[in-house]
């Protein structure tokens, strides 16, 4: 699997936070979220859907590949 479709903020959201990220503050349109032993925050913006490359992006900081993201998006 080369690319994963768009997906609302919301449902990353609730991505995140079953992989034990905590939302930790927002600044205008951008929220961000924490999780111990990650070298930075996971910054993801309040559109519709988040385009390809802010998935992708932040599936390399949390070291969660394509095919298991989209797995845990199937159990929500």
């Amino acid at each position: 699997m080369d690319r994963v479709g768009r997906v609302s903020w919301k449902r990353f959201e609730k991505f995140l936070l079953a992989t034990g990220c905590e939302f930790k503050g927002q600044e205008g349109s951008h929220r961000k979220y924490k999780r111990p032993g990650l070298f930075r925050p996971i910054i993801i913006p309040c559109d519709d859907e988040l385009p390809q490359f802010i998935i992708s992006n932040n599936l390399r900081t949390l070291g969660v590949s394509k095919e298991r993201f989209t797995e845990i998006l199937k159990e929500l």
